[in-house]
């Protein structure tokens, strides 16, 4: 298989979050992509087959199991077959559901795509969950911030959404990975969105990904969705709205995310961020 690499929600290869890219893996079995998506190391490389529609079948694997959706790597596929086949919009069938999204490219080079989310919802975090996750972060729940109530969240990947009421609580992330990765494998979440409002559409996040052997994730499409949906299904955002996450800066590989929050509460997320091939 070809693998390309690019980085997602960023516009310099340094910043963003890698993603191994696969545009035909047409004929190769899951413990072939699993292995590959291991060699190469990422937190997720996708793995495209091409319909005859011109749609794409698409599957991500981290470096230790499937997951049902992702959203950088989405993001660096419709680059990546944007520069091989040209820009435009794709339809790509994934675990969770059909997700759309939409490429262009810059006089530069630099690409860039939104994809639109699988039909967003949330659900409550039982207070023995909560304690559980609390713990294993090493956090207290007098450092969360009370207008944003934890939740599960989900927009093709389950995310348990916990906001801290500090920056410096959100710099300050030091957490029981082995815990944190257990409860997490056995409640289906598949990262964890630590969030903190900067104000009334900018957001920082952290997103912790043991279960796929990645302490933390740089950029997470996918989180971000199910966050835009958590906000409206929950009244703490007037939609429309535009919403900025950013991630990453704590990793020092800045990534920036723009969040698109319709009015309709049936409809999808829409996730926006630039990708650039990595340079060999």
């Amino acid at each position: 298989m070809d693998v390309l690499r690019y980085v997602a929600f960023a516009t310099d290869a340094s910043g963003g979050n890698p993603a191994g890219v696969v545009l035909d893996a047409s004929g190769a079995n899951e413990a072939g992509m699993l292995a590959v998506a291991a060699e190469v190391g990422y937190s997720e490389t996708a793995f495209a087959v091409p319909r005859p529609d011109g749609d794409l079948d698409v599957r991500y694997f981290s470096p230790l199991a499937e997951v049902s959706f992702c959203g950088h790597a989405t993001i660096a596929t419709a680059v990546a077959h944007a520069h091989v086949h040209g820009p435009g919009t794709l339809v790509l069938h994934t675990a969770a559901g059909p997700v759309r999204v939409v490429s262009s490219l810059g006089p530069d080079g630099v690409g860039a795509a939104e994809l639109v989310s699988v039909p967003p919802r949330s659900e409550p975090l039982s207070a023995a969950d909560l304690a559980a996750l609390l713990a294993a972060l090493r956090w207290s729940a007098a450092e969360l911030d009370p207008a944003l109530p934890p939740r599960v969240a989900y927009a093709g990947a389950r995310h348990p959404v916990i906001a801290a009421a500090t920056r410096r609580r959100l710099a300050a992330l030091d957490y029981d990975m082995a815990a944190l990765g257990d409860l997490m494998r056995r409640r289906d979440w598949t990262t964890v969105d630590l969030v903190w409002r900067e104000s009334e559409t900018v957001f920082h996040a952290r997103n912790p990904f043991p279960p796929g052997g990645v302490v933390e994730d740089p950029a997470t499409g996918a989180a971000a969705a199910a966050f835009g949906g958590y906000l409206r299904e929950l009244g703490l955002v007037a939609p429309p709205a535009t919403l900025t996450v950013h991630q990453g800066d704590d990793l020092g590989r800045p990534s920036v995310l723009t969040v698109a929050v319709p009015a309709d509460p049936a409809a999808g997320i829409g996730v926006r961020g630039a990708a650039v091939p990595i340079p060999d």
